[in-house]
């Protein structure tokens, strides 16, 4: 290796995800088939970035390229140019910290790392309200089947009793 730099296989961020998505997703977790894609999805997104960022090839990345501030760009990013809700922002957050997580148990030499990257807090977001139909839209709901038909007259009936 003479003329390059060697960097040790625990800094380079590539191990960490494979180790990731593959022991501890799918082995240790035995999280669902949406949540793995999730986690991929995320990563397909957030490593472009990073490499952007630090001006690296994606494959030379190392877990410190992935600082905190680069990561809070990211979410700000993803919301703005992507436009995504806070709930997507808030979920590839939740990857990211699962990412962290698995690193610092790993590898305490990257606790500090994973301690900032931790603290990223996730943004609030608005409960949906549970809205009800008021009596003059139930009537015309309840008004809609033709209740001459057999099909109608089960419609009325379901409408019926599920209000």
């Amino acid at each position: 290796m003479r003329g390059r730099t060697a960097i040790a296989d625990n800094t380079l961020i590539a191990p960490w995800v494979r180790r990731l998505l593959l022991e501890h997703v799918v082995g240790d977790r035995n999280l669902s088939i949406n949540t793995q894609k999730s986690y991929r999805d995320m990563l397909l997104q957030l490593l472009p970035s990073m490499a952007t960022q630090a001006r690296r090839a994606v494959e030379r990345l190392t877990v410190s390229d992935l600082s905190a501030d680069r990561i809070r760009r990211f979410l700000k990013d993803i919301e703005g140019k992507r436009r995504c809700t806070v709930r997507t922002r808030n979920q590839r957050l939740s990857a990211i910290h699962a990412l962290a997580r698995f690193i610092g148990q790993n590898a305490p030499e990257h606790l500090q790392w994973c301690a900032e990257v931790r603290l990223i807090p996730f943004k609030k977001t608005m409960d949906r309200a549970i809205t009800c139909l008021d009596r003059q839209e139930i009537h015309a709901l309840l008004a809609a089947p033709a209740r001459q038909t057999p099909q109608g007259a089960r419609d009325y009936a379901l409408l019926l009793f599920l209000y």
